[in-house]
């Protein structure tokens, strides 16, 4: 069963410990391979696989790739809040989510109805993308842009903490290491990168053997470009239905700090478990914080923690996340589940595609 059918398996899939270490051993090296997790486990790799796998057919957890959001040479992404006309939130959400270029989207309370991240090749694109997402959309009354200059942490960097430091070290050691800057003109993604992205994005575990048939290109190139992409310009990511992770609530801050402080505070910032992603943007807040919270009390109080660690740091505004439409391409039902994808893509070169079993 393939995570484009996730829907059909049932939502009462509860994580048991070795759930949680699969999963965990994924976040660290998404594409590790089984022998190497079963050996770190202590369990037979078919049984890792297959527990692997029910996880994925139930929507609970999954691998995808997305260009790397630290090179600004291959994406460029926007964070956009959404004022919608009175009860049309929701509508709103659904027509955006089967957009590729829209990669997040959050239904808000608070000073917005949503927010979402946008994600182009050039600020020239973000700026058509953006006014076409909007113009074409019923139910939009205002939108607010704030182009990211820079992306510190997110989300991939973020851990069950299931596995002890030396089962985290022996998997970390396996991890390619990141290859070289490369130039723009290499930086760039050509048609068989492009589409290597659209299928990883899909499903990241994805076999070489599997990308070869579909892209019509050798085992041998396929190989060699996939190293390339993952050393320099793609990143992969294992996310898992945020109830499942015991941080059923999330949250977004907008924030500043004064200019020459921005990189230090942004490098407190990714150490605080509870962040997520913080973005660098250019607008009236330098800082757009993403957050995981336990409880709806904690809104107040983890801002409270922020400014006692962070003096210089003021939070503008908040908003409680209602629900999360869409995550890295995942759409996702009210339980987190995900219930189809929208492979990532140029909006310009690529109609949108979804996979899906049940309606958003």
């Amino acid at each position: 069963m393939g995570v484009q059918d996730c829907a059909a398996a049932g939502a009462d899939v509860e994580l048991d410990e070795l759930d949680r270490a699969v999963v965990h051993a994924l976040q660290i090296h998404p594409r590790a391979p089984w022998t190497l997790v079963g050996e770190v486990l202590g369990v037979n790799p078919v049984t890792v696989a297959r527990r692997w796998h029910r996880l994925e057919a139930a929507g609970l957890a999954w691998v995808t790739a997305y260009p790397r959001l630290s090179n600004s040479r291959i994406v460029v992404s926007g964070v956009v809040e959404v004022d919608a006309e009175p009860g049309a939130a929701e509508a709103v959400a659904r027509a955006l989510a089967t957009d590729p270029a829209v990669a997040n989207i959050k239904i808000t309370a608070g000073g917005r109805d949503l927010v979402i991240a946008v994600q182009a090749r050039s600020l020239e694109e973000l700026a058509r993308t953006t006014t076409l997402l909007f113009q074409r959309t019923p139910g939009v009354r205002a939108t607010r842009t704030h182009v990211s200059t820079g992306v510190p942490t997110e989300g991939s960097r973020w851990r069950l903490r299931s596995l002890d430091e030396a089962q985290s070290a022996r998997i970390e050691a396996a991890v390619p290491r990141p290859g070289r800057s490369l130039p723009v003109a290499e930086a760039r993604l050509d048609d068989l990168d492009a589409r290597l992205l659209e299928l990883l994005s899909v499903d990241g575990r994805t076999s070489l053997r599997d990308l070869s048939a579909a892209t019509d290109a050798s085992l041998t190139t396929v190989r060699r470009r996939l190293q390339s992409l993952l050393a320099s310009r793609l990143s992969l990511r294992c996310d898992l239905a945020r109830p499942l992770s015991g941080w059923p609530l999330s949250a977004v801050y907008f924030a500043s700090v004064p200019g020459q402080h921005v990189e230090g505070t942004s490098r407190v910032l990714s150490e605080v478990r509870e962040v997520r992603s913080c973005a660098i943007t250019a607008g009236p807040h330098n800082l757009v914080i993403d957050v995981w919270l336990r409880d709806l009390r904690d809104v107040h109080a983890f801002e409270a923690h922020l400014s006692g660690k962070l003096p210089r740091l003021t939070v503008s505004d908040r908003s409680v996340v209602l629900r999360t439409v869409k995550h890295m391409g995942r759409l996702l039902d009210h339980h987190g589940r995900c219930i189809g994808v929208v492979p990532l893509g140029h909006p310009q070169e690529h109609e949108p595609r979804r996979w899906s079993s049940e309606p958003l």
